[in-house]
């Protein structure tokens, strides 16, 4: 039997199908979204939550005319499958295939590209601005959810809206989720807006007013008294309550502000996201305003999936799993802890011991494993949700008071916390811990996702500490050394499984600064190569280097620990007693460890030739796997030992080389 999901290979074909079809696709793609993911993974629960969103957006508007600016991205995988891409849609977030977000060169459908929360009222407030000074007639809809409400930047958009534009559509995807539930006073005032008495008991007529109206024009048929009544009932709010209805807390009641009114946007909702033909003529209302409208529209995430809505953070972003249970493949027997595990099963350990020390996350507590030490100290855990910049802030002011806080969050995403980690972190020289997770390749998301850039932003920041563990054992040691620092300290590690040694009972100290002789020169007679493997790149150096020993070469592994101070000592003595140097990373070359080893080199005249190893100066794209990246780029060990080789065998007198 043939799907209409089949015959859809454009969108201008969603405008063509009768509701009760429109209706029938939502559910084939929802069931070709649970299918397709089962195989490789990816946002299960978000897509499944817009569906009827997606085709109502689509049905209403014309992209790529027409402008969808997606906050965070990952939720459209729907706009995907409806613009000429359902073909590929089984290759989403594997090697050469789809990427996991919206993507400017991979559609001309995707207006533009995002992976972090925050960004879409800015961008599509951009857009607008830009359409108004160019005269032409486009729209622009912002699609963001609630979680990004708990984002600065969107409320800096908000602020700017109504005074630079007449036309602009925001709509409010609520389901209450993030990846985790949503946090703080935003999170409590949405669901206020739905939980409303006044709401509820309003919400069928206006559903009924609704649906009589024409689809098309129906904001110009629309008289004076309807609007503001239309404007009354959707807001569930009214005049006669607005600064009276107060509730028992004390605190000004549902009536008393709407957040965006206040900010000269037309608010409609909240609305059922399910609810097809609500959504197409709710759109077409927008669409014919003539002042900034926000539509509040509210979705259920994992929808048509019982193990996603059952379980939406774990289905957020997922593996393979199997679609009977919604389970992934169990974990082989021997397979090492995963680095973020190791992480958070210390952070209890410490707190434990250390009345000091506390948790932060910005509203990633499975993704860092805080949900660890959530579960076992709540007292000492805090979720700001996504506020990078106020997490650090947060942790800044805590510090000042005498406490250790742990600021877990993934590399990519510290990035947007930069200022705050110059002039409040580290110009107050405050002991913030920050742990950073996926430092290096977060391979099926690509670029945005990456930890590139860790290494190279923090390198020139004063009065900071910066440290990268070759396995787990050493990173309880560095949290542990982190604890007893009287700086900003930052340790770097990877996704995935860890090395699988085992832990220690105690943690014991790292000398701040120091590297780690993992092997010396034998004085065998041969070639001498220096290798600093830093982090997870230690393996890598260790493994070419035993591939050189059994060829006769005479080599020495060091574990660089620090890449800031480094060990200017033990990087001269190697680089002196060395012919070649081979520095490796899990980072952008630019800027990273290797590029201090030759400015140490620099300053103190030492001539030995440096091969780095690391990542080019290019955003790497998205990968199934960090191997097949790895290879790509000659990140492996058969290609680093060939280029060594191959200096020795053309003999330059120095300089140096990339393996990237």
């Amino acid at each position: 039997m043939s799907r209409y999901l089949d015959m859809v290979d454009d969108p201008t074909h969603v405008k063509k199908l009768t509701l009760p079809q429109l209706q029938q696709l939502a559910e084939e793609i929802r069931q070709e979204l649970i299918t397709v993911l089962s195989k490789n993974g990816g946002h299960l629960g978000p897509n499944l939550g817009v569906v009827e969103l997606t085709l109502a957006l689509h049905r209403v508007f014309t992209t790529p005319k027409d402008k969808f600016v997606w906050d965070v991205s990952h939720q459209t995988y729907v706009h995907k499958l409806l613009t000429g891409r359902k073909g590929r849609f089984p290759t989403i977030r594997t090697t050469g295939g789809l990427n996991g977000f919206a993507l400017r060169t991979e559609s001309e459908h995707d207006s533009y590209g995002a992976a972090h929360a925050g960004t879409a009222l800015s961008a599509a407030l951009g857009m607008a601005v830009a359409r108004d000074r160019l005269g032409t007639d486009e729209h622009v809809v912002s699609i963001f959810g609630d979680a990004a409400l708990t984002n600065g930047i969107s409320f800096e958009a908000l602020n700017n809206i109504s005074q630079n534009t007449k036309k602009f559509i925001g709509v409010l995807n609520d389901n209450e989720w993030s990846i985790a539930k949503n946090v703080g006073a935003i999170a409590t005032y949405l669901n206020r807006l739905i939980t409303n008495p006044s709401y509820n008991r309003l919400q069928k007529d206006f559903e009924r007013l609704m649906k009589r109206l024409p689809k098309g024009d129906m904001a110009l048929k629309l008289g004076h008294r309807a609007e503001e009544a239309l404007k009354g009932v959707v807001t569930g709010v009214s005049l006669e309550q607005t600064g009276s209805n107060v509730g028992s807390d004390g605190r000004g009641g549902f009536g008393s502000s709407l957040i965006f009114e206040e900010m000269g946007l037309r608010y409609l909702g909240p609305i059922d996201g399910h609810d097809l033909p609500l959504l197409i003529s709710v759109l077409e209302y927008a669409k014919a305003s003539e002042v900034p409208v926000v539509l509040h529209v509210v979705t259920k995430k994992g929808k048509g999936y019982a193990a996603a809505v059952n379980h939406p953070e774990k289905l957020h972003g997922t593996g393979p799993y199997d679609i009977k249970t919604g389970t992934g493949p169990k974990p082989k027997a021997g397979t090492a802890p995963h680095w973020q595990t190791v992480f958070g099963e210390t952070m209890v350990r410490l707190c434990q011991k250390d009345n000091s020390v506390v948790g932060i996350t910005a509203a990633m507590p499975s993704g860092t494993s805080l949900q660890i030490l959530e579960k076992a100290l709540p007292d000492r855990y805090y979720d700001v949700g996504i506020a990078e910049e106020h997490a650090v802030l947060f942790a800044c002011g805590m510090a000042t008071m005498g406490f250790r806080p742990v600021c877990a969050i993934y590399s990519t995403f510290l990035q947007r916390a930069y200022d705050c980690i110059i002039h409040d972190a580290a110009l107050q020289d405050l002991p913030v811990i920050f742990c950073m997770d996926r430092a290096g390749l977060s391979p099926q998301d690509g670029p945005t996702h990456h930890g590139m850039f860790d290494i190279s932003f923090l390198r020139c920041v004063p009065n900071i500490i910066a440290m990268a563990p070759k396995d787990e054992d050493e990173l309880v040691d560095m949290m542990f050394t982190a604890t007893h620092v009287q700086h900003p300290t930052f340790i770097r590690y990877p996704r995935g499984p860890a090395e699988g040694v085992p832990i220690k009972e105690h943690p014991k100290l790292v000398e701040i600064g120091k590297a780690e002789v993992l092997q010396n020169f034998t004085q065998n007679g041969g070639h001498k190569i220096a290798f600093f493997g830093l982090g997870n790149f230690c393996t890598l150096a260790r493994k070419a280097a035993e591939q050189l020993a059994a060829e006769g070469f005479d080599v020495a592994v060091i574990n660089p620990r620090f890449t800031k101070p480094i060990d200017a000592g033990t990087t001269e003595f190697f680089g002196r007693g060395a012919e070649v140097v081979v520095t490796l990373e899990d980072h952008a070359l630019v800027g990273g460890y290797g590029s201090s080893v030759l400015e140490l080199f620099s300053e103190r005249r030492i001539s030995t030739p440096v091969i780095r190893v690391g990542w080019p100066d290019q955003f790497i794209e998205h990968a199934s796997s960090a191997d097949d990246l790895r290879e790509k780029y000659g990140i492996t060990i058969p290609k680093i030992v060939a280029q060594i080789k191959t200096h020795f065998t053309t003999a330059p007198s120095l300089g140096l080389t990339a393996v990237a």
